[in-house]
């Protein structure tokens, strides 16, 4: 329960698919029509034209492209802190630095001081995950949007949670010119080990985006796959709605435990601290089969961890291991 991995596979109901698909497509050639029909699905899920999406091997490796198409000397790429790890660990890949305006005590950030960050010549990016990982909570789409409209550099809104909070700023792309959306297959539509992402935002973008994306980057295997889950988007949708009752249990149960302190969540997963406890809690746990990610480098989450909300009988589980511990 530590990777906010989409814990109920569909994969075996739909396997003859799957194997269809396979003897579908010519495996010895670069290129198929698969790659068409997966765009024209695509766009139809999110309702934007084939001309604003790029696709790749997960979410990580189109902030990899992305970040490259924009670096330059001494360039550096603006987050919010905590929030994904990964910005600066795929920044600094590329020869980009990051830098970070960090949340304060309510998980929140102030839109003009991001701004005020955003403004030096150097600066070539701002990033807003929402919801954030690893706190959980959704930002204001206003103020996300006053950014927007605030400054002439890209944001990047990073929506690898959306279909589980169920708010997006895509509707905005052809408003906005600096706007660029990502999303990935990785949590919602149950993929992580499928590798398929994409970003969204207007055609100028995406076209200067792909001039740095390498030829034939995403694997005809992966597009047979994303193209069969896309689909049956309804069953993967469903699952959606299934771990959100989850969720929201699990949060309800936390709540009512004494000395536990839950975040309220638009994600699969939810942090919370046991405050001067949690780091025994986390070795309790371990020792109980219980894996769950340390969340606590950063000030603002100091003795916090992430559970990632998983099948019910693993919540269970989980919630009768932590009332034993607290209990004892």
């Amino acid at each position: 329960m530590c990777l906010n991995e989409n814990p109920l596979n569909p994969y075996p109901e739909l396997k003859e698919e799957f194997q269809q698909i396979l003897t579908e497509v010519p495996f010895n050639r670069y290129f198929n029509e698969v790659t068409q029909k997966l765009q024209e699905l695509l766009s139809n899920y999110i309702e934007i034209g084939g001309d604003c999406i790029a696709m790749g091997n997960g979410a990580d490796e189109m902030l990899y492209y992305l970040f490259t198409s924009l670096n330059a000397p001494e360039s550096y790429i603006l987050s919010l802190a905590p929030s994904y790890f990964d910005y600066k660990s795929y920044s600094s890949a590329v020869g980009m630095s990051c830098r970070f305006l960090h949340l304060d005590q309510n998980y929140n950030f102030k839109a003009d001081e991001f701004l005020q960050l955003l403004q030096p010549v150097n600066c070539k990016l701002g990033i807003i995950c929402n919801p954030n990982n690893p706190t959980g909570n959704l930002f204001a789409a206003e103020k996300i949007i006053y950014i927007i409209e605030n400054t002439d550099k890209l944001i990047l809104v990073d929506e690898a949670y959306f279909e589980f909070a169920g708010e997006t700023l895509l509707d905005y792309v052809h408003k906005y010119p600096n706007l660029i959306i990502l999303r990935t297959f990785s949590k919602s539509f149950a993929s992580a080990g499928l590798r398929f992402g994409y970003l969204v935002s207007n055609p100028e973008n995406i076209t200067e985006i792909k001039k740095v994306i390498t030829a034939f980057n995403l694997s005809l295997v992966t597009q047979a796959f994303a193209l069969v889950i896309l689909r049956n988007k309804e069953i993967f949708l469903q699952n959606i709605v299934t771990l959100i009752k989850e969720r929201e249990y699990i949060y309800s149960r936390l709540s009512q435990i004494d000395e536990i302190e839950p975040i309220k969540s638009y994600t699969n997963f939810i942090t919370f601290t046991a405050g001067n406890k949690t780091k025994k809690l986390f070795k309790y746990l371990q020792t109980n089969g219980i894996a769950l990610r340390a969340v606590w480098q950063h000030p603002v989450l100091e003795d916090h961890v992430r559970v990632t909300v998983s099948r019910k009988k693993d919540n269970k589980l989980f919630l009768q291991k932590v009332k034993e511990f607290i209990q004892t």
